[in-house]
């Protein structure tokens, strides 16, 4: 397992070189003057060549990703072009809000999908069936935006029962889990009917049938279990993808989260601050899939890690 761990976390480096490549890239397109932005409108030319001197803004554009990548290296992400502050107490300052959002959201999905799944595939073909696919097609194509300003309308301005902002309180972090949850929960319900229909007809089932063991043994012990993986696989793309989504649930529900720091520093064309952002998203994402690879052989003894 040791051996696995680390050979992954090798195979990471290159993605996440890759994502600082890329990131420094786009910045770079992103129309604006960072100098102009941290030193006014009305800064003489002057002053603007003294900040971009010591913003590094003048030096080749090679010799600037280089310098980034020695300081990511290092643990120095640089500093905040807006604020001065280093841009890891930013950035990680952030985070814990964003990691709970994406967490407790991933648990709902995980919740109602496996549910509405497996009762789905149970009874394939009948009107609950349809009706769950019916619902988890809608909940797949309700843009996360919408729903959050729906719950807002209905639930905080219309009946009071919610915050419509802030993080921390349960009444702050439900609706927010939920208008980040419900689309994952729609694509899990419908990999676990997928997957279940595949297992649930399997010649190992039927014996387990026919030696009397019950109805609710047979589905959760014998039939979900080993229609887990490709379940447990989309659950770790799903978390990724939760972590990305965070950025317009945050911005809804006023979320002082790293998403909604993201947002605010592609506005302000803080590009150290998007940067050290992205790279600790795909850190986290990459890191999720590592943990998907290890629950692989938990749920299938027969799956080496190799």
């Amino acid at each position: 397992m040791l051996k696995f761990l680390m050979k992954r976390f090798v195979q990471m480096i290159p993605v996440l070189i890759g994502v600082t490549i890329l990131t420094f890239s786009m910045m770079l397109l992103i129309p604006g003057d960072p100098a102009q932005i941290m030193a006014g409108e009305s800064a003489s030319p002057e002053q603007l060549e003294l900040v971009r001197e010591r913003l590094g803004l003048n030096d080749p554009i090679p010799v600037q990703y280089f310098d980034y990548l020695k300081g990511v290296v290092t643990g120095d992400l640089g500093d905040s072009i807006r604020s001065g502050r280093p841009v890891a107490k930013e950035v990680f300052g952030r985070l814990a809000p964003t990691v709970e959002l994406a967490f407790y959201s991933t648990l709902l999905a995980v919740f109602i999908g496996l549910i509405a799944g497996v009762i789905s595939a149970v009874r394939r073909y009948s009107i609950t069936d349809s009706a769950i696919m019916f619902g988890a097609l809608f909940g797949l194509s309700m843009p996360n935006f919408w729903l959050g300003l729906m719950l807002i309308q209905w639930l905080v301005i219309g009946a009071g029962w919610f915050q419509a902002s802030g993080w921390g309180t349960p009444q702050q972090m439900i609706l927010p889990v939920i208008t980040l949850g419900t689309a994952g929960s729609a694509i899990i319900a419908r990999m676990t009917r997928s997957s279940m229909l595949e297992v649930i007809d399997m010649d190992y089932i039927q014996t387990a049938r026919a030696k009397g063991v019950s109805e609710r043994v047979v589905i959760y012990r014998h039939a979900l279990k080993n229609a887990m993986i490709p379940v447990v696989t989309v659950v770790g793309l799903q978390f990724g993808s939760l972590l990305g989504g965070a950025v317009l649930t945050e911005t809804v529900f006023a979320i002082n989260g790293l998403g909604r720091l993201i947002i605010d520093a592609i506005r302000a064309r803080d590009f150290p601050i998007v940067q050290g952002g992205v790279l600790v998203f795909s850190f986290l994402f990459v890191f999720v899939n590592i943990i998907v690879d290890v629950l692989y052989r938990f749920l299938n003894k027969r799956i080496n890690l190799n």
